[in-house]
């Protein structure tokens, strides 16, 4: 049985303002994890407080800042960053940090715009090792979402993992974000479904609650489910409507 994380900066948003509450009416709402994005503008202190109170896991937050990762200019900023993330996390119990490649850069041949991800990977690896955190580099899709973002494709960022080869580094797997480039989540996953730290669920159109649109979302959690994935899956969706009834329909969808 898959395990479901309430990503609050979506999820209850409807309901409270306050991240902090949000944790609270994620509990009430039986889930046993949540996730946001920044830290930055969050309370850590309001934060692990409410964490410890209700016995929610953190289950990732994102590595900040964001950052030109396909640049290799702009990498010591980012792993600057990502020490103080790392940190965050530990302190908050949150076992994944996701990040992003950043843009498809102009006038830059590709093949060392991959070239400089795969370096920031390994990099990366080095400024966690040890810490038990991991990095997911997620692709996203720049139909809808995300014009102009380099990583679009799951099979080049699975090929960055086997080529860095460390465990502290793999992909945060957003079936939303592949479905929506075309791709079909068993063919591109493949054999490499243990270089996945996270995932996400949303459907299209709209970025919805799993159910609202067209996408089978049921039958790839399964497969990945089969291929040995155990990790939490993030519901990153927006609530066509209160946070209640759209997790009514995605339970229904998703089984």
């Amino acid at each position: 049985m898959m395990r479901y994380s309430a990503c609050i900066e979506m999820l209850f948003v409807p309901e409270t303002p306050d991240p902090v509450e949000r944790v609270r009416l994620a509990k009430a709402a039986g889930f046993e994890a949540v996730e946001f994005w920044l830290w930055s503008n969050k309370d850590p202190d309001a934060v692990e407080r409410v964490l410890g109170e209700t016995g929610v896991k953190l289950a990732g937050i994102v590595a900040e800042p964001f950052a030109e990762l396909t640049r290799e200019g702009d990498h010591d900023r980012f792993l600057a960053g990502l020490e103080k993330s790392r940190d965050v996390a530990l302190r908050l119990g949150a076992g994944v940090l996701i990040c992003q490649s950043g843009p498809l850069l102009p006038g830059i041949e590709r093949a060392k715009q991959h070239e400089g991800l795969a370096i920031a990977m390994q990099r990366s690896a080095e400024v966690l090792k040890g810490s038990g955190v991991k990095l997911g580099l997620e692709p996203l899709n720049d139909r809808v979402d995300h014009p102009g973002y380099y990583l679009t494709s799951t099979v080049e960022a699975l090929d960055i993992m086997d080529a860095v080869d460390r465990p502290e580094i793999g992909i945060t797997y957003d079936l939303y974000h592949s479905m929506v480039m075309g791709e079909v989540p068993e063919e591109v996953v493949g054999d490499r479904a243990r270089h996945i730290v996270h995932v996400h669920v949303a459907d299209h159109p709209g970025r919805n609650q799993p159910g609202s649109g067209g996408l089978d979302l049921k039958r790839p959690l399964g497969w990945l489910r089969g291929q040995g994935y155990d990790g939490f899956v993030g519901l990153e969706f927006r609530p066509t409507a209160g946070t209640e009834a759209a997790l009514i329909q995605m339970r229904s969808s998703l089984g």
